[in-house]
């Protein structure tokens, strides 16, 4: 084959493939416990299932239209009503999509422009910044640091500029389930009121969040609600991340041209799974009782390896729990992340990969999303570490 090293120009030339997509690979060599990608071992509702087999079996499997179909939009635009007090047109602003992923992505390209930057906090899930960069956006990034990744806001003021086009948000938070306020969504508004910039929201774990707190979508508060594209999962509230669909908000304005992109992206999502959803979104205990379900979890997590010498501090919501490992080795996370793995059998992610420029502060990233098997085989190898 010949090669072209003069006509092909990387346009994302430090880009390799996902850390996420490494470790599995690795876990699955080494026969390893894989609490590294973030997906449930468990099935999802067979109802669900059922639904959408009779789908598929009544002949919904053509496609669907472009923003999907209307009985699903009407259902997402009821649970905003119910959940968040928020008013959404089904016809104009909402649309169903594949993944979250394809949401952000479809965001960003509808309104970043050549030049524009885009605030992104770090750690961060690993598209934010790519996809940016492949719209010619420039990233511009805020550190958040263990144990509490808290926003210092005044640091976030001194970033904005008139080149600022948006802000990009992730509440319950991917990887340190850190879990924004109130009072960080007042700052947000503050900084932003009189600007053009854009909030892009992603709000995938809304429902997976812990000891009593309550979900801070910027749909709650309407100055925000006006300027964002909202993003959300429904394989992380329904244990089918395989499936990859979820949908966005945004007002009419916004989603005119996040469907301009989503068209020519994907067209479409998945139709008879689009029924099933519209089907099972009928009876809202299945996403009103996630939250005490992964708390459950995640406390068993915790109490199975109480005596290891990792260090926790509770994630207050999604279902990734980062443990310090800094009582145990001077390793960078990378290496130790991979020893851990070969070595004693358990992956996780090391949490360096989601800073651009690699720092680590000595943190593994563990999903918890498993059966009570799987957590108990993980901590009786990570009790030996």
């Amino acid at each position: 084959m010949p090669a072209y090293p003069s006509v092909i120009k990387s346009k994302l030339p430090k880009t390799g493939t996902t850390i996420f997509t490494i470790m599995s690979a690795l876990a699955q060599e080494h026969g390893a416990i894989n609490l590294s990608q973030g997906f449930p071992d468990f099935l999802c509702d067979d109802k669900l299932i059922g639904l959408v087999e009779q789908y598929m079996r009544k002949g919904m499997n053509q496609y669907a239209p472009m923003p999907g179909i209307l009985p699903l939009r009407e259902a997402i635009a009821e649970k905003a009503m119910r959940l968040y007090a928020a008013a959404y047109n089904p016809d104009t602003e909402i649309t169903v999509t594949a993944g979250g992923t394809e949401a952000i992505y479809a965001a960003i390209t509808a309104v970043v422009d050549e030049g524009d930057e885009v605030i992104i906090f770090e750690p961060a899930y690993d598209c934010y910044a790519p996809s940016v960069t492949l719209n010619g956006g420039i990233p511009i990034y805020v550190e958040l640091e263990p144990p509490g990744y808290s926003i210092d806001w005044n640091d976030v003021k001194k970033l904005i500029n008139q080149r600022t086009r948006m802000i990009i948000i992730n509440t319950p938070h991917n990887p340190s389930g850190m879990v924004m306020t109130a009072q960080d969504m007042k700052q947000l508004q503050k900084i932003t009121q009189n600007t053009d910039i854009i909030i892009l929201s992603d709000e995938v774990y809304e429902h997976i969040i812990f000891d009593g707190a309550e979900h801070q979508s910027v749909m709650r508060y309407p100055k925000l609600a006006e300027r964002s594209f909202v993003v959300f999962s429904f394989g992380k509230t329904y244990h089918n991340t395989g499936w990859k669909m979820g949908y966005c908000l945004a007002p009419v304005e916004l989603m005119r041209e996040f469907r301009k992109a989503h068209q020519f992206i994907v067209f479409s999502a998945n139709t008879p799974m689009q029924h099933a959803y519209a089907d099972i979104m009928k009876d809202p205990s299945h996403y009103l009782r996630l939250s005490e379900f992964y708390q459950e979890k995640r406390d068993y997590f915790l109490k199975l390896i109480s005596g290891s010498r990792f260090k926790a501090t509770p994630a207050s919501g999604s279902y990734f729990q980062m443990l310090d490992y800094k009582n145990i080795s001077k390793e960078k996370d990378t290496d130790f992340a991979v020893k851990l793995t070969k070595e004693i059998g358990v992956a996780s992610i090391p949490t360096s990969v989601f800073y651009h420029h690699g720092m680590d502060h000595q943190m593994l990233r563990f999903c918890f999303a498993k059966g009570k098997e799987t957590l108990e085989q993980a901590a009786e190898k990570l009790l030996k570490v």
